[in-house]
């Protein structure tokens, strides 16, 4: 029987986001409901709401969760009812030539994630307006939600999902950025540029891989001082400053590696991690503007003379179904901060407040706690 939900809904690009009853179906085939606990404020969403990305209108918001299995679909074999569970933004269906060959991450069960619909064009919420989609067909930002069982992680339910939450999307992104993407090994140099929700975590990641120097590039103070405190070994608020300190360290072979973590994409910043990086270095991409703007503009008989990489990263090349146990199993180890990434939380009436918290540079993560 359909139910109501209190959700955080996009209507038009510009506009504030509005709190909207809606009604949600009961779960399909392969399709299950979701309690959301908890949400994280990632910027991607936000990229919704300037417009940057088009998707279609109107949207749930929220593509980083966690919460309890409500009810089941037919079908469903991947959770069952009470399951403890991390949504992975991008569904893996386990079967197309992508999951099939290990790349979970670009798993073509993802291409409608801006559409917001379950397969078959299914839209499980739908309210004043008709149907509403769901941010990578998951809609974090309501208090219940139907999604596909592909987009489901079950987690330990001694895990604190108020913590796990964030490895639905920001920890191994930025995490797998600078472990599968960059490559980083021990004794490296690596240069992460954005110290939030993702860089932070490209920190972390960089760290645990071994890297001599971990230099984080931010021009907020109070990021640059986390990143200190979660494993960088120096930290600048430009690429200018710390292009000095790079060539000083390396004796002007230059970073390994470069990974851009800005919250919108500029030319101006790949041009500063492809001048940071030497000979082989790699330049990773991990950050969103318009679509449609080439937002590359190299000389490119440098890279072909200095064989420098240029690399384009989604969800940090992780695999969901065996990173994200993973990745939660070195929180559980101590090898991976996640509480100390949690700056604020709000409820979900107080979404508008987190954004633009998370636009003034005053959060690493928000997270929202759903009320129920």
């Amino acid at each position: 029987m359909p139910m109501k939900t209190r959700a955080a809904v996009v209507y038009e690009p510009g506009k504030p986001i509005v709190i909207e009853e809606l009604d949600v179906d009961d779960p399909g085939p392969g399709e299950v409901l979701i309690k959301f606990l908890y949400a994280g404020l990632c910027h991607s969403d936000l990229h919704i709401t300037t417009g940057d990305m088009q998707a279609r209108l109107p949207m749930v918001l929220g593509h980083e969760g966690a919460g309890v299995i409500e009810k089941v679909g037919p079908g469903v074999t991947r959770v069952a009812e009470g399951d403890h569970v991390v949504c992975s933004f991008i569904p893996s269906c386990g079967k197309c030539r992508y999951c099939s060959t290990g790349r979970q991450s670009i798993c073509d069960m993802g291409a409608t994630i801006l559409e917001g619909y379950l397969p078959g064009e299914r839209f499980p919420l739908t309210g004043p307006k008709g149907d509403y989609g769901a941010m990578c067909m998951l809609g974090t930002f309501s208090q219940y939600s139907v999604i596909h069982e592909n987009s489901c992680v079950p987690v330990d339910g001694d895990l604190p999902l108020d913590k796990a939450v964030l490895v639905g999307c920001g920890v191994p992104t930025g995490w797998g950025s600078a472990v599968n993407s960059a490559k980083v090994r021990p004794g490296d140099t690596a240069v992460v540029i954005g110290v939030g929700g993702i860089g932070i975590n490209a920190v972390q990641g960089a760290r645990y891989a071994g890297a001599k120097n971990v230099i984080a590039i931010d021009p907020l103070e109070n990021k640059r001082e986390k990143a200190l405190e979660l494993g960088a070994t120096h930290a600048f608020a430009t690429a200018g400053e710390a292009m000095e300190a790079v060539t000083e360290l390396t004796r002007g072979q230059m970073a390994d590696a470069a990974i851009l973590t800005v919250g919108l994409m500029t030319s101006e910043v790949v041009s500063e991690g492809f001048n940071i990086v030497g000979k082989d270095g790699n330049v990773v991409l991990t950050g969103l503007n318009k679509l449609d703007m080439d937002n590359i503009q190299l000389p490119g008989s440098i890279l072909t003379l200095f064989r420098k990489k240029i690399i384009g990263s989604l969800f940090g090349d992780c695999n969901p179904m065996t990173d994200i146990p993973r990745i939660l199993g070195l929180y559980q180890a101590g090898d991976l901060k996640l509480d100390e990434l949690i700056t604020q939380t709000y409820t979900l009436d107080e979404v508008n407040e987190g954004y633009a918290d998370l636009e003034a540079g005053k959060n690493v993560r928000g997270i929202i706690v759903h009320e129920h």
